[in-house]
């Protein structure tokens, strides 16, 4: 698997996870479980845009390299 769909995969993942653990925090009163989640949800948040950024920049690359053989 491509790194750049590691992160993709991997981000989202981590979104859906800190999103679990801040909605668990929300219902049982734990703040800090709650930031947890928050902080988890960002990140992973953060990890799935820089992995569709790669892709972004890949899809670039291939094009421009075709349109200089074109």
């Amino acid at each position: 698997m491509k790194p750049r769909t590691k992160n993709i995969t991997k981000g989202a993942a981590r979104e859906v996870k800190g999103k679990l653990k801040e909605a668990a925090g929300r219902l049982t009163g734990k703040k800090r479980l709650e930031a947890k989640g928050l902080l988890e949800s960002t990140a992973g948040h953060a990890q799935r845009k820089l992995g569709e950024a790669q892709r972004d920049l890949a899809k670039q690359s291939e094009h421009d390299t075709d349109s200089l053989d074109d």
